[in-house]
């Protein structure tokens, strides 16, 4: 896949924080609670959305006993609240596009809330379909390579499981499917004894912005934190080109 659409410099920071961890815990919940209510069963063998989620949870090292007890508060045997799924667009400073998946049980406080951080970070929230054009659904897998396999045995690997595009990082691997072969992809990757860093269906940015300087960086990144921040957010997803962390720390 060609460098510019890079998953790294796309895909924000992950956590490195207990509170950072448990706010990601906290929002696969509710992606849980969602999949047992909208696929119909509390049994990821026969729920694909479900199966989906708990795979994403694992990633994530989501303990099991939070994972469980998900599902059984979406399979009401606990106070389960009602959840809506909203999708934002907008642009951030310098133009750049932003799309913000909510879940939330307040769709007026949310929308407001949501608005709020745009306006205060100097960006503007726009129609439905402003942005969304710019960005393509597909099913990205990031697995752990800290073990160095040889690349062209990794690509092979990843395209026999079905994979439509590989990349290959200096400690992983970001592994991009269609969103309808997803689900397969992941599973046969896993019967191949890979390690998955992340696992889920995003938004990926067809093109990327370039930002001029260090204070557009910080302009874009503000909002981009504050979005990831609050609290109905399940993700944010972007087309800036942003500095990885090693560089942010040279």
């Amino acid at each position: 896949m060609s460098g510019h659409n890079k998953w790294s410099t796309i895909k924000n920071k992950k956590a490195k924080t207990d509170a950072a961890k448990g706010k990601i815990f906290t929002k696969i919940g509710r992606e849980i609670v969602i999949a047992v209510k909208t696929g119909g069963s509390a049994d990821p063998a026969l729920n694909s959305k479900l199966k989906d989620v708990i795979a994403k949870a694992k990633a994530a090292n989501m303990p099991n006993d939070n994972i469980q007890r998900s599902i059984k508060k979406a399979a009401g045997e606990g106070d389960a609240t009602t959840y809506k799924e909203v999708t934002y667009e907008g642009y951030a400073p310098c133009g750049v596009a932003v799309i913000v998946e909510i879940v939330t049980d307040n769709l007026n406080r949310t929308a407001s809330e949501v608005r709020h951080i745009f306006d205060k970070c100097g960006g503007s929230l726009g129609a439905t379909g402003c942005v969304s054009w710019k960005f393509e659904r597909k099913g990205v897998i990031v697995i752990d390579n800290s073990k160095k396999l040889d690349e062209d045995e990794l690509m092979m690997l990843a395209l026999d499981c079905g994979a439509a595009d590989v990349e290959i990082d200096e400690d992983s691997a970001i592994i991009y499917t269609d969103p309808s072969d997803f689900s397969a992809v992941r599973d046969s990757l896993e019967a191949a004894g890979c390690t998955f860093l992340s696992a889920e269906r995003a938004m990926v940015p067809t093109s990327t912005t370039e930002l001029p300087d260090e204070e557009s960086v910080q302009k874009v990144t503000r909002l981009l934190d504050w979005l990831e921040d609050y609290d109905d957010t399940q993700a944010v997803y972007h087309d800036a080109e942003l500095p990885d962390d090693e560089d942010e720390d040279e």
